[in-house]
């Protein structure tokens, strides 16, 4: 039994490195692998960097251990990790579709991926900072066996968030109100930090001052405990977390097998159409009209096109409040990313994959191949139309005074120019459809284009390094001025820049509609 699941196991590892080698983009994704790989790269020279920044800090201070100080940042380490797997990782359940039909426990499938998401290389990326911090700041004061106890309590922390990331993943494709789970429990876990006796009096008296209520030094000391329960190696610190991890991976295992089946079980059922929105308002633009009626009715419609869409409103909605009630994020800096994340964060999850819904459809579209370019063009001013709502949901932030109205034009602007041109650049690369309401056992997912994920990091951070640059080069308001122009320059060259997309796209149209018949 265990050879013919060891032997099941090697099998479902190799089709899914002939599937890798099969995909569609793949000649496309190799020059995007050494990008990343570049990329890569660069995360692990700041990785080093920190990690001898951290050891100086050690090894020079005497109010805290080496082994308290690297515990103490376990809540940053686990929220940024945990935040950039919702862009790297996929979900498991889309693996089993194939083996239905095929005499394999379903539950192997499940298995598979979830031991390979525990194996794989990406969950030691922390170790490029803690190895070097254990050899220049642990190994030499507390011995091997704390520094070994230190990277293993750190890798079962890392399989939990590997865990937990894919449940909650999954959890939100059903209802969005699953955000409250990772909220909360972050919540739980920074509550070493409230002080609640001030809590008490407050609430008593009826005079809030949210600075007294909460220290983040109180919160960072509370797990900088753990470094002193690994000094005296106490067998419980790790039973703790390898109990939670089994926990997870249960729970995780019975999550992803059971949508699944619901999915695979699911009857389609046939709606008739009593009424049809026929949005007259648009009739006016003729042809373009009709083609961004499409693109409202597929979002309003369709599961995942909405969810999509319901996505990004609450999560700006959320970045909206956190900024308003706080001044974390109040430094220059700051106000750049995060003016510039929320308008791009609708394109992002909108256009990052153009041209995935129309897969579905693309050999009657194709019949007349105009289509495409006003598709391209119904697209563009949908979205722009869209931008209307980050620039409402900006207002707080206007009026409170933290954002000026001249930053949030520049951003929006900017967005409508320069960031939707690097975006819609994907409809030449794109070549996978993504099923309008099949969630978890359709093919997309499974071969990421990886070209996506650059041009999203060069969405997020190009504009605020531009806006920066600009700043120190010609002052604030020029620097926004500047930002106005580049955008209005993309904005007015549209017609143009489509066209270039449009000319591309019918150069390579046979393998686009390969690729989207292959992945439907």
């Amino acid at each position: 039994m265990k050879n013919r699941n060891l032997w099941l196991f090697k099998e479902l590892r190799r089709h899914r490195k002939l599937s890798e080698q099969r995909m569609v983009d793949l000649e496309k994704n190799k020059v995007a692998k050494w990008v990343m790989y570049f990329v890569t790269g660069l995360v692990y020279v700041y990785l080093l960097i920190f990690a001898i920044s951290f050891a100086m800090i050690a090894n020079n201070t005497t109010t805290t251990t080496a082994l308290e100080l690297i515990c103490s940042l376990i809540p940053i380490i686990v929220a940024i990790d945990f935040g950039v797997r919702f862009m790297a990782q996929q979900t498991p359940s889309q693996m089993i579709k194939p083996y239905v039909l095929l005499p394999i426990k379903r539950y192997t499938c499940v298995n598979f991926f979830l031991t390979g998401q525990m194996i794989n290389l990406s969950n030691l990326t922390w170790f490029v900072m803690l190895i070097p911090y254990c050899l220049m700041s642990v190994v030499f004061s507390y011995g091997l066996w704390a520094c070994i106890g230190l990277l293993f309590f750190f890798w079962v922390l890392e399989l939990c968030i590997s865990q937990f990331y894919l449940i909650v993943r999954t959890l939100i494709t059903d209802s969005l109100l699953w955000w409250l789970l990772p909220a909360g429990i972050a919540a739980l876990a920074m509550s070493p930090g409230v002080s609640w006796a001030d809590v008490t009096t407050q609430f008593s008296t009826f005079d809030f001052n949210a600075s007294k209520l909460f220290s983040i030094e109180d919160a960072l000391n509370f797990y900088g405990n753990i470094g002193t329960e690994i000094e005296t190696g106490r067998i419980m610190l790790y039973l703790i977390p390898i109990l939670l991890l089994t926990a997870l991976f249960f729970i995780n295992r019975q999550l992803q097998f059971s949508h699944v089946m619901t999915e695979l079980s699911r009857v389609e059922k046939v709606k008739t159409m009593r009424s049809t929105s026929n949005m007259k308002f648009l009739d006016r633009l003729g042809e373009l009209g009709l083609f961004i009626g499409l693109e409202i009715k597929t979002a309003m419609r369709n599961k995942n096109p909405q969810k999509s869409m319901l996505m990004s409103i609450s999560s700006v909605i959320i970045l909206s409040i956190i900024i308003i009630f706080t001044d974390v994020y109040d430094n220059a800096y700051m106000t750049n990313f995060w003016c510039i994340y929320i308008f791009a964060l609708f394109g992002i999850m909108t256009i990052i994959k153009i041209m995935a819904n129309e897969g579905n459809y693309i050999d009657g579209l194709m019949v007349r191949k105009e289509n495409i370019l006003q598709i391209l063009h119904a697209k563009y001013w949908f979205n722009c139309i869209v931008l209307i709502v980050p620039f409402l949901l900006c207002l707080p932030q206007m009026i409170s005074g933290k954002w000026s109205i001249l930053m949030v034009l520049a951003c929006g602007i900017f967005t409508a120019g320069f960031q939707f041109f690097m975006l819609f650049q994907l409809a030449v690369i794109n070549r996978i459809s993504q099923p309008l309401n099949t969630k978890f056992i359709s093919k997309n997912g499974m071969e990421n284009n990886k070209w996506q994920f650059i041009i999203e990091m060069i969405c997020f951070f190009v504009p605020v390094a531009l806006i920066s640059l600009l700043q120190m080069a010609i002052g604030t308001t020029w620097a926004y001025i500047a930002m106005i122009i580049i955008g209005m320059a993309f904005i007015l060259t549209h017609p143009l820049w489509l066209r270039n997309i449009y000319n591309r796209f019918m150069r390579n149209r046979y393998k686009n509609m390969e690729g989207f018949r292959a992945t439907r």
